[in-house]
């Protein structure tokens, strides 16, 4: 899958250090999936939950919430929010 944009994510680590193990193991994993479908997403991150065209994904033992936008089709993941729990 490649990320569109993982430096939103960066910055949000740098925003948030306790979330940065966590981020940048979401960015590593998901630069080498192959998704198809959302169940595909599951298998990786079991927790991700559809939100009307949206995929979220608890990150940091559910501290933080990464909003996105997945294109199966183009294999592209487009960064969307990046919010603390109480934030969303």
């Amino acid at each position: 899958m490649r990320i569109i944009s993982d430096s939103r994510l960066r910055e949000a680590a740098a925003k948030y250090p306790n979330s940065q193990p966590s981020v940048r193991a979401w960015i590593k994993v998901t630069k080498t999936a192959n998704w198809q479908s959302l169940q595909d997403t599951r298998k990786t991150f079991p927790s991700a939950d559809l939100v009307g065209k949206l995929t979220v994904f608890n990150i940091a033992g559910n501290n933080y919430r990464l909003i996105t936008l997945i294109d199966y089709q183009k294999q592209r993941v487009y960064i969307r929010y990046f919010l603390t729990h109480a934030e969303h």
